[in-house]
């Protein structure tokens, strides 16, 4: 996904003059194309993040649309209070480009970790949170903010799905499995396992790559034609930071519930593949498909 970034970005700096590349040392060769071809349109400011966003609020406030790129703790936890004020506060547009994960760099240990930042831009108003689960989708969604107006936060990992999806930057979410039994929406990586996790049970299985906004009519919809109106969030980020979005779509049906994701009870310190990890918060294929079936059969 990261490559993906970087071809499309050095392609759609060509075209958009207004488009400028703001970094904090991170990626830095990666991104040699652009800079190359564009020199007084890129902005390496260093390991200083919070300066880094207010480049980027200065360039929106000129005019100009800024990419700020670096790993997600240092591009959304670190420099929050100038994404609120730099950039909502003075409602300028700009498209904040992470590429980490929840703990995709397992190696580095938590500072490199979060798995909380779609849940801290959820508490600032104008976001659109893309999600890609495959390089493809990346490129698309990618290719979409870079042409778009407002705040756009595009999320990406080293995990994948096997294959595409289409996606639609508006985020009208996608039914890729029909079933009876309930609904399992899976978030950009999370389809892959969840597609597997549920290959016996009469479930429909809905994608979204894109979380902010969240599809909550589709989501309704697809809901509504299950005989049992059960939904299980499955999210790469912290456990339950779509269920209240869900909640308000289903807010007239009686409806369950059940928020998968990082874990929220207490810190993990073990250290591990990002694979490893994934099992430990029960986000691996046997701990996806044992959390929906004893969901669904709690339900009957």
């Amino acid at each position: 996904m990261r490559t993906a970034f970087a071809t499309t970005l050095a392609d759609a700096m060509d075209e958009d003059a207004r488009l400028a590349l703001v970094l904090a040392d991170i990626s830095v060769p990666m991104l040699h194309a652009a800079a190359e071809r564009h020199p007084t349109r890129v902005f390496n400011v260093g390991i200083r993040e919070q300066l880094m966003i207010g480049v980027a609020g200065g360039l929106g406030l000129a005019g100009m649309r800024a990419v700020v790129h670096t790993f997600p703790p240092f591009l959304v936890e670190r420099p929050f209070e100038q994404i609120k004020i730099d950039l909502g506060h003075q409602d300028v547009g700009a498209v904040l480009v992470s590429f980490g994960g929840s703990y995709d760099m397992y190696a580095v240990g938590r500072s490199h970790q979060s798995p909380s930042d779609v849940a801290l831009l959820d508490s600032l108003h104008g976001w659109t949170v893309h999600v890609p689960g495959h390089p493809d989708e990346a490129a698309a969604l990618l290719r979409s903010a870079y042409a778009a107006q407002g705040r756009v936060y595009v999320r990406l990992s080293i995990q994948s799905n096997t294959e595409p999806q289409p996606v639609d930057p508006s985020g009208r979410l996608r039914i890729v499995r029909e079933g009876r039994r309930g609904v399992v929406l899976a978030v950009g990586p999370m389809l892959g396992r969840v597609l597997a996790a549920t290959a016996n049970l009469d479930v429909t299985v809905a994608y979204a790559a894109t979380v902010r906004p969240l599809d909550r009519t589709g989501l309704r919809a697809a809901v509504l034609l299950a005989d049992q109106q059960d939904l299980v969030l499955v999210e790469p980020y912290l456990a339950g930071t779509s269920a209240h979005l869900a909640g308000e779509a289903l807010e007239d049906v009686p409806h369950r519930i059940r928020a998968l994701g990082v874990g929220r009870d207490q810190e993990l310190r073990q250290y591990g593949s990002a694979f490893a990890l994934n099992a430990a918060h029960g986000l691996d294929v046997p701990g996806i498909a044992a959390s929906v079936a004893a969901f669904l059969d709690q339900g009957r």
